[in-house]
Order: C-alpha cells, then sequence, then structure tokens
C-alpha cells in the first residue's frame, strides 16, 4: 500500500540492493538493432521518415557550420521518445519523470554550449547578451535579465519534460485507484477515461520529446 501519493516513481525494483528500475533506461536500445539486419517494415520506414524530417529541422537551426550536429539531437529525442513511451506500459519505470535523469541530459549539454561558445565566440556571447536596438539606459538590466534567463535554461528544460511526465501519471494512477469503489457504470466511463487519458499521455510523450530536443537544438545554435 502506498503512504505517499508519489510512491510509483520510486525506483524500488531491485536485487541484492541494487536498483533495476533505471534499467528500463536502456530498453529503447532493444528496438534499434533489427532496423540493421531486418527486412524494413512500415514501422522501420515510419521511423526512417521521421529521422529524415528531424535531420532537415535540425540542419537548418544549426546552420551550414555544423551540418553533423543534427545526429546527437536525433539521438537525444529518440531516447526521450522512447522512455517516455515505454513508461505508459504497465510495471515499467519512467525515467524521463525524474529530475536526476532530466538533469543529467539537460545540464552536460548546457555547460558544453556555454564553454564552447564562450571559448570559441566570446564576442558573439557579449553581444548576444544585449538585444539590439536596447536603449543605453536599460543596458544593465537587459544583461541580467539575459545572463539570469540562460543560466536557468538547463532547469527549465529538466523540469518540463518531468513535471509533464509526472502530471499524466499522476492523474493516471489517482484514477486508477478509485475503481475499486465504484459501479459497473462508473467503472466503464472511468475506464474510457483512462484510455482517453492514455492517449493523450501518449501525444504528450511525443511532444515533449520534441521540444526538448528542438529547445536543445536553438540553444547549440545560438552560440554559433
Amino acid at each position: 500500500m502506498m503512504t505517499n501519493l508519489f510512491s510509483s516513481f520510486d525506483p524500488i525494483s531491485s536485487i541484492m540492493h541494487l536498483s533495476l528500475n533505471w534499467m528500463s533506461t536502456l530498453l529503447g536500445l532493444i528496438f534499434l538493432p533489427y532496423l540493421f539486419w531486418f527486412i524494413p517494415s512500415r514501422w522501420s520506414m515510419l521511423w526512417s521518415l521521421i529521422s529524415a524530417a528531424l535531420h532537415k529541422e535540425f540542419k537548418v537551426l544549426l546552420g551550414l557550420n555544423n551540418p553533423g550536429g543534427s545526429v546527437v539531437f536525433i539521438s537525444l529525442f529518440s531516447l526521450i521518445l522512447f522512455n517516455n513511451s515505454l513508461g505508459l506500459l504497465p510495471y515499467v519505470f519512467t525515467s524521463t519523470s525524474h529530475l536526476a535523469m532530466t538533469l543529467t541530459l539537460s545540464l552536460p549539454l548546457w555547460i558544453s554550449f556555454m564553454l564552447f561558445g564562450w571559448f570559441k565566440h566570446t564576442q558573439h556571447m557579449f553581444a548576444h547578451l544585449v538585444p539590439t536596438g536596447t536603449p543605453g539606459p536599460l543596458m544593465p538590466f537587459m544583461v541580467l535579465i539575459e545572463t539570469v534567463s540562460n543560466i536557468i535554461r538547463p532547469g527549465t528544460l529538466a523540469v518540463r519534460l518531468a513535471a509533464n511526465m509526472i502530471a499524466g501519471h499522476l492523474l493516471l494512477t489517482l484514477l486508477g485507484n478509485t475503481g475499486n469503489s465504484l459501479s459497473m457504470l462508473l467503472i466503464s466511463i472511468l475506464l474510457m477515461s483512462q484510455i482517453l487519458l492514455l492517449l493523450l499521455e501518449s501525444a504528450v510523450a511525443m511532444i515533449q520529446s520534441y521540444v526538448f530536443a528542438v529547445l536543445t537544438t536553438l540553444y547549440a545554435s545560438e552560440v554559433n
């Protein structure tokens, strides 16, 4: 019995005190190898089309100076999408609903962008702190605002992804725990609402992985 509403998100499955829940992060690798030697199917063709579309979009955002950088962000999109989608299955731990996972993705990328930008394009990074057309008296305030907004970027990326994953899972858990005390009519209504929420969560899983990858790509493009 859960003593806390958030207990459904706790990594508690273990063998010899070794947590196994975080191993679900690697489940997405199961779906990748067969693309290389199996006969192409509709799913593999669909994934190839999605990867090609993302490559075209990320290539435009990154510019001509970094044509191969889109591979990193497509891989990031794939990792988050697999974890978000597999987390909707029963008894599968959703690692992207924890800040430990989302911060691990966003913070190293942001730090690498900042180090590259400040060491390679120092003048551009200073110029980026003051938007074009800013009046002279407002420049110190704009520098402060831009600095703060730049510092909180990895936190907002991580919190956005984790909060969206937690919100839907909590709602599904709350509704599912009320089924024991309902009549057959209300249970049928509850079942339909759970199916609709599951469809909504599937859309959220795809949208949030896309948003995370696009925002990371935009942050990378600003340092060039």
